[in-house]
């Protein structure tokens, strides 16, 4: 049986991440090919001789940076100088014992996992410092073998040794709108081209993605595979009774069903969260507008209006609410009694929240930035980003037209069956049997 590995980079992070999203969604569907599936973390502590107290230690509440001292100074140093040598993770077996947090997806759907200490953070130190790479090779036994295939959900700066490395690229961002990242630009750009030269292959998330990996990092078309994303939502939060789902809004937000706009996503400038607020506002509409977002980066400029409002008070605060953070279940019901989902971002690699809001029969107002067109294909109301006034026109639009809403919500949920999980399953086989055969 062909087994699969992936990072734990982003999984391991307390409140996700979309590429934590994509790992969980890629080992469910990995699992139902009938696939073997494991997990490689790089956590803080070190190992130790019971394997639940290291199955522990992947899920352990973060602690407060603590000040080094001097000798902890030169540890760190010298294992940030050591890290392209190679690292050997060892195998921790799910125990049935550790509880994992819910609130981050529980445990993963992995049969095993592995784990060396701080393994991304000196990677990504040593690569920044010395622009190398760090090997792994798996301490494998005859009851934990290594994988077949170690497949990274991010261009990392690692790799790993005597199996098929596959890396996603998710999009090509730092490079193509700049301004909305604080990421070294020359070091970005040099480790995708790493990473782009030592693959196997290459996973991309829509055709929009794979095109800009061609085209700036120099590959070649035929070592790049669009496998897409898919969306899989639990039926006993999607089939909940709506009368039931109502009670919920109207309980815990005092929100009315299709009485609202909703906009979710890390609050970032690619978002475009300022010209949403600013779009809304000059639409004149009464339905609040949702806001589910914690701050990201170089979010100031996006979150200006947002709080000169909020200070100067009147009706117009009471239109928007915003909240850093929601309990999944709660989202799910939040976008499924939604009017329409605001998402005009400026530019995005895939575009889940899109998908996720035609699964779940609500309308959609996009734009054309990046692969959002790919998501959204006929089913969306797709709007030039960049323009405060399209959008508002949108957004009026759908505050007026229930039944321009009611053909959106119909055809968003035929498309979104085009990336059902049966679909990306045939996607991710071709995809593994170009490395293992």
């Amino acid at each position: 049986m062909t087994s699969i590995c992936i990072d734990g980079f982003n999984l391991a992070l307390a409140r996700g991440s979309g590429i934590a999203t994509y790992g969980r969604n890629l080992l469910e569907n990995v699992r139902a090919l009938g696939m073997g599936t494991q997990v490689l973390y790089g956590p803080s502590g070190v190992k130790k001789p019971q394997n639940v107290l290291n199955e522990a230690m992947l899920v352990d509440a973060e602690r407060p940076p603590q000040k080094l001292n001097r000798k902890q100074k030169a540890r760190r140093w010298r294992n940030t100088l050591t890290s392209p040598l190679g690292r050997s993770p060892y195998p921790i077996m799910p125990s049935g014992e550790v509880i994992w947090p819910s609130r981050s997806g529980g445990m993963p759907a992995a049969d095993r996992f592995w784990a060396a200490q701080d393994l991304y953070f000196l990677a990504n130190r040593a690569f920044h410092a010395y622009g190398r790479s760090t090997p792994v090779s798996f301490a494998a036994t005859s009851d934990a073998p290594a994988p077949d295939i170690m497949h990274w959900t991010a261009n990392l700066p690692l790799h790993a040794k005597g199996v098929a490395n596959i890396y996603t690229f998710h999009d090509l961002i730092p490079l193509r709108l700049p301004h909305t990242t604080l990421d070294d630009k020359a070091n970005y750009m040099k480790l995708s081209r790493e990473v782009a030269s030592r693959a196997d292959h290459i996973a991309v998330v829509s055709e929009t993605t794979r095109q800009d990996v061609i085209r700036l990092l120099g590959v070649d078309e035929r070592r790049v595979t669009n496998t897409y994303q898919a969306v899989s939502i639990p039926s006993s939060l999607s089939d909940r009774p709506q009368a039931e789902v109502e009670m919920e809004l109207e309980g815990v937000f005092n929100l009315g069903w299709k009485n609202y706009f909703l906009h979710f996503g890390a609050i970032e400038p690619k978002k475009n969260l300022g010209r949403i607020v600013e779009a809304y506002l000059a639409s004149g509409t009464r339905a609040p507008l949702i806001i589910i977002g914690g701050r990201a980066w170089l979010d100031e400029g996006e979150t200006a209006l947002l709080a000169q409002v909020k200070r100067d008070g009147g009706p117009n605060a009471d239109r928007i609410r915003q909240y850093d953070y929601m309990p999944f279940s709660l989202l799910i019901s939040l976008v499924r009694g939604a009017k329409a989902t605001l998402f005009p971002s400026l530019y995005e690699g895939f575009g889940l929240p899109v998908l996720e809001s035609m699964a779940l029969s609500t309308a959609v107002l996009t734009s054309t930035g990046g692969a959002l067109p790919e998501v959204a294909g006929d089913a969306a109301l797709i709007v030039d980003p960049y323009d405060a006034r399209a959008i508002a026109r949108g957004i009026q639009a759908l505050d007026a037209d229930a039944d321009m809403r009611l053909n959106f919500e119909t055809l968003g949920k035929v498309q979104a069956e085009a990336f059902s999980p049966a679909a990306y399953q045939l996607k991710l086989r071709d995809l593994y049997a170009k490395v293992v055969g």
